[in-house]
């Protein structure tokens, strides 16, 4: 292997509250500066070569993602308005392929939308909204070519499979809904700092430059969305920040009628409207820590009565209203479920699987029905498509997705909890071969993430049975940050109490070896985006406890980035991390920040960091610097780093491209902690 590349040093002190520091490569922000993408470049050649050198190869590795795939599939219809809507893949191809028909059997009769032919010619392709009119005849669909998350919206004549004229660019992922005359259409669109903030309205047929503005929020720190309740009978628009919310509505046949707003935003109140046919339902934290659910008079929406009373611990996190009932996702004790409730009030929970897992509403476009599709997988059964009967209560299969060659009873799935350092118990999801012994030699990989309130269930994933097959063992920690055990949960890792996120992770890296699921130091930790931060702060916090690291896309460079209100989203991320330009963040997010804590001491385990050049959400500018940080140490330790120089935060599009940036991950594990052979 050649040696790796060295980023230059260049003169740049930032001023801060805990005192000025030096940071060399501050330069590297500047993405028109040749020597920028020079360097990019190198790193970018380095990962190859040794890549390339890679036992099993990527191709190997690719091939056996693959296998485990039928390529050519078609998902379960769903019946909406007098067609058969369905998504189908093909061999080959890399995209999916959008489909209806008039009958169940003939639901790939009429291609709606092919991606991969939209995708000719773009390294990079996305599909953003794709929403069907309210009388079926149009399609709205955005798509972003380059990662950046700036779309082009199109308006699709279904009747004749081609693009109307009406051509809206710069538009955000927020949203789009049709009126009830299929003549208006309103979308969202960013401002410069990439933040949907307003709502605008476009008459399908008429240039953009003629469309009106229906709504904006100029505060910073809220993101702007909107969707067609599933009534059809009003469109809502959503703002809303970390801590509170705010939303309008408009009577979809009504669509020039001003906005009614339902309730003008509070500091710390959170809420969401659904429409219940004749009356309104609302989620809600206003005196209800996890949420409760509301309804209220269709005329007088800012009046709420309670129907779901809160429970503590029971954190709901959507409601999907249908004529008859309300479908509830929540969490409870670190488990997802699907709960029915009725107009009086009563409730009963969906069952699915017993061991850890996923669970959520499948594709229910139809506001009259009798039956709910759900979705459930965990990390050993594959994502199935099931349907409810909401009046026997009875729950048939549809279809569970085909893992070929893979006997799927020779694996198996446990939760364990871990004990931090404060007493607190971390959910801990476990995954292994039956035939892997549990005596301390196996090495592992340890996933987390623990931020915004996102909870990650444990779900299924043909690539990881590349590892398990080879005496791996997978775990998933839930680590405080998260919402998998109620706001609360969220809270205790937020802020001046961020850290607890990080050593909730340590404690499930440590529960991990003790218990002899893993050998010690043999674990890779692994997390992208704010799990990338996650994976810089446990590194910086507790090195000799893991043997390696994955780190995509990471927010490693908290305290710079977090400082800079010019960067994209800065602001409306204060509410989650701190403002560090003034105590007491300055200092708190400088004790964690894992640029910032980089050690000339440290033991770092080998490393291996992505980026995306147009990522508008963690600006590849984060894990440069962070790995010409680590090159500059005494004792450098082995890092390979891939920016993907045209896509963004998702990193490269296409199943097959993905899954070979899969093999990548894949490779870099197997090499750096080797495992016993397959039993």
């Amino acid at each position: 292997m050649p040696q790796p590349p060295i980023a230059p040093r260049k003169d740049h002190t930032w001023s801060r509250p805990t005192g000025n520091v030096d940071d060399p490569w501050a330069w590297l922000r500047n993405r028109d500066d040749p020597d920028t993408l020079a360097y990019l470049r190198a790193e970018n050649a380095h990962a190859d070569a040794w890549f390339a050198q890679c036992s099993p190869s990527i191709d190997e590795l690719f091939e056996e993602i693959k296998s485990r795939v039928v390529e050519t599939d078609m998902s379960v219809p769903v019946f909406h308005g007098g067609w058969w809507y369905a998504t189908r893949t093909v061999e080959g191809l890399a995209y999916p392929i959008h489909c209806r028909g008039r009958a169940k059997e003939s639901a790939r009769e009429e291609v709606l939308l092919d991606e991969n032919v939209e995708a000719t010619g773009h390294e990079y392709f996305a599909l953003g909204v794709a929403e069907v009119s309210h009388d079926h005849s149009l399609l709205a669909w955005s798509r972003d070519t380059d990662g950046g998350e700036q779309y082009e919206m199109f308006v699709r004549d279904l009747s004749s499979g081609k693009d109307l004229e009406d051509h809206l660019t710069d538009t955000s992922y927020g949203g789009a809904a049709f009126s009830a005359d299929n003549r208006y259409l309103f979308y969202v669109v960013n401002d410069e700092m990439m933040r949907p903030f307003k709502v605008m309205r476009h008459e399908i047929g008429t240039p953009q430059s003629a469309d009106d503005e229906v709504f904006v929020d100029d505060d910073e720190r809220f993101f702007v969305g909107l969707g067609l309740t599933r009534s059809g009978t009003y469109i809502v628009i959503e703002s809303g920040s970390r801590t509170s919310s705010e939303c309008h509505l408009l009577e979809a046949s009504r669509p020039l009628d001003p906005l009614v707003c339902v309730r003008p935003r509070r500091e710390n109140v959170e809420y969401s409207v659904d429409h219940w046919g004749d009356r309104f339902v609302v989620l809600t934290n206003e005196d209800a820590q996890d949420f409760r659910v509301m309804t209220a008079p269709e005329d007088d929406p800012g009046t709420w009565t309670t129907l779901d009373p809160h429970v503590p611990g029971r954190r709901i996190v959507d409601i999907d209203a249908f004529a008859d009932f309300l479908a509830i996702q929540e969490w409870e004790n670190a488990q997802p479920r699907v709960r029915l409730l009725h107009r009086d009030g009563s409730s009963r929970v969906i069952p699915v699987l017993s061991e850890p897992h996923d669970v959520e509403l499948g594709s229910n476009p139809e506001w009259t029905t009798t039956s709910l599709r759900i979705r459930y997988q965990s990390l050993v059964t594959p994502p199935t498509v099931a349907e409810h009967d909401v009046s026997t209560g009875s729950t048939s299969t549809l279809k569970t997705t085909p893992v070929p060659g893979v006997d799927l009873d020779v694996y198996e799935a446990v939760r364990e909890w871990a004990t931090a350092d404060d007493g607190t118990r971390v959910p801990l999801d476990i995954v292994r071969k039956k035939t892997t012994s549990l005596d301390g030699t196996a090495p592992g990989v340890l996933y987390g993430y623990g931020s915004y309130e996102y909870s990650i269930a444990p779900s299924f994933s043909v690539t990881r049975f590349s590892l398990l097959d080879r005496g791996w063992v997978w775990a998933l920690a839930h680590p405080r940050g998260g919402g998998e055990l109620g706001r609360g949960w969220y809270d205790d890792g937020k802020l001046l109490a961020k850290r607890n996120t990080f050593t909730d992770t340590i404690a499930c890296a440590r529960h991990l070896a003790a218990h002899r699921f893993v050998r010690e130091r043999g674990i890779a930790i692994y997390g992208g985006s704010a799990g990338g931060l996650l994976v810089g702060a446990c590194l910086n916090m507790a090195p000799d406890a893991f043997g390696a690291a994955v780190a995509a896309v990471p927010f490693v460079d908290v305290v710079t980035t977090m400082s800079d209100p010019s960067l994209p989203l800065t602001v409306t991320e204060w509410e989650e991390w701190g403002d560090p330009r003034k105590e007491p963040w300055a200092s708190y997010m400088l004790s964690y920040s894992p640029y910032d804590n980089v050690s000339d001491n440290a033991d770092y385990p080998p490393l291996y960091v992505t980026a995306g050049l147009n990522d508008p959400r963690v600006s590849y500018h984060e894990p440069t610097k962070w790995v010409a940080k680590f090159r500059s140490l005494p004792r450098p330790p082995e890092v390979y780093f891939r920016c993907e120089m045209g896509a963004g935060h998702g990193g490269p599009s296409g199943r097959y491209e993905h899954w070979r940036d899969e093999a990548h991950v894949l490779a870099f594990m197997l090499r750096q902690l080797s495992s016993p052979p397959a039993r």
